[in-house]
C-alpha cells in the first residue's frame, strides 16, 4: 500500500475496531503489501485493510470460517464481533485473532508438511469458486509481453523466463494430475508458529491446482516430506513459480525491498538449470 495511503488506512481500522467496542488507541504495522496489516492496541486485535477496489476480504472471511470448522489449521476471525467486512473511507477492513508468534522457534518441516498436508484435506472437501493457478502464469507471461510494466528486464532474461514459462506449465498440464482447491501462496510468510501450532493466513491467493502447486511455495524439505506426490510435478512447480516471482520483481510498480537483486539471484538459478527446467523445448 502506498505510504500515502497507509495513515488513512490506520484511521479507518481503528475507527471502526472502536466502534465496535475494541479499543484501538494505538496500531502497529505488521506487515505492507497490497494490503496493510496491523495490531491494534490495547483491544489486541489483527486488522486487514485494503482499498475497496483491490480485495475479496468476504471471500477470505467465509473461507477460514468453513476451513476452521472443519479443524483446518487457518488463522480466524476475532471471535469478539461478529465476522465481518467493514467498510470506511474507500477501505474494506476485516478483523482477525492476534496470535502472539513464537519467537524461540520456526515451523519445523514435519510440522509444516503436516498441518499443509491438513489444510489440503480439508480444502478438498469444499466446492467454492476459485481462480485457476494457470490464471497466475498467464499475468506473468502478460508482464513479460508488455516492456513498459518490465522495463528494467533485460531481453536475454526476459525470454529466459518466457521459454521457462511456456515449457513448465505445458508440462505441468500434460501430467494430467488431480486437482482440488489449494491455499496459493503457502510459503513461510503465510505460516504462523504459534502456541495452537503451525496457522496458515491469507488466504485470499486461493486458486485451483495440483497439490504440488502448492508444495512449491514451501521450503524444499517441507516438499521432500509430503506424501503421495508426484515427484516430477513437483520440480516443475518448483521451476514455474521461481519463474513467476522473478517476474513480479521486475514489475514496474513492485515495492518489494531490494527486488531487484533478488530477481537477479533466482535468474541465476533458472540459468543454472537444464534448459528450459529440463521440462521439454519451449515451442
Amino acid at each position: 500500500m502506498d505510504v500515502s495511503e497507509v495513515a488513512r488506512a490506520v484511521a479507518a481500522a481503528r475507527s471502526i475496531a472502536s466502534s465496535l467496542g475494541l479499543p484501538a488507541d494505538d496500531a502497529v504495522v505488521v506487515h505492507n503489501s497490497n494490503k496493510l496489516t496491523l495490531r491494534l492496541l490495547p483491544c489486541d486485535v489483527l486488522a486487514r485493510v485494503a482499498p475497496e477496489e483491490r480485495q475479496v476480504a468476504r471471500f477470505e472471511v467465509d473461507l477460514a470460517l468453513r476451513l476452521a470448522a472443519s479443524g483446518c489449521p487457518v488463522a480466524v476471525p476475532d471471535p469478539r464481533v461478529a465476522p465481518a467486512v467493514h467498510e470506511r473511507d474507500g477501505f474494506v477492513v476485516t478483523l482477525w485473532t492476534y496470535y502472539a508468534p513464537v519467537t524461540e522457534r520456526q515451523v519445523a518441516p514435519a510440522e509444516y508438511a503436516d498441518a499443509l498436508q491438513r489444510l489440503h484435506a480439508g480444502m478438498r472437501e469444499l466446492d467454492v469458486p476459485a481462480p485457476h493457478f494457470t490464471d497466475r502464469v498467464e499475468r506473468a507471461q502478460r508482464l513479460l509481453a508488455d516492456r513498459e510494466s518490465t522495463p528494467a528486464l533485460p531481453g536475454a532474461d526476459r525470454e529466459l523466463l518466457a521459454q521457462t514459462l511456456r515449457a513448465t506449465r505445458r508440462f505441468i498440464e500434460g501430467r494430467g494430475g488431480a486437482e482440488q482447491l489449494l491455499h496459493g501462496e503457502p510459503h513461510p510468510g503465510n505460516v504462523l508458529a504459534t502456541d495452537d501450532g503451525a496457522l496458515f493466513i491469507d488466504l485470499e491467493t486461493c486458486c485451483r491446482g495440483p497439490v504440488e502447486f502448492d508444495l512449491a511455495h514451501a521450503p524444499d524439505e517441507v516438499g521432500d516430506r509430503a506424501r503421495g506426490v508426484d515427484r516430477e510435478l513437483l520440480r516443475a512447480c518448483r521451476t514455474l513459480v521461481l519463474a513467476m516471482v522473478t517476474t513480479w520483481r521486475w514489475e514496474r510498480d513492485d515495492q518489494l525491498p531490494d527486488g531487484h537483486r533478488l530477481a537477479a539471484e533466482w535468474l541465476e538459478r533458472l540459468r543454472a538449470a537444464p534448459a528450459h527446467g529440463g521440462f521439454g523445448a519451449p515451442g
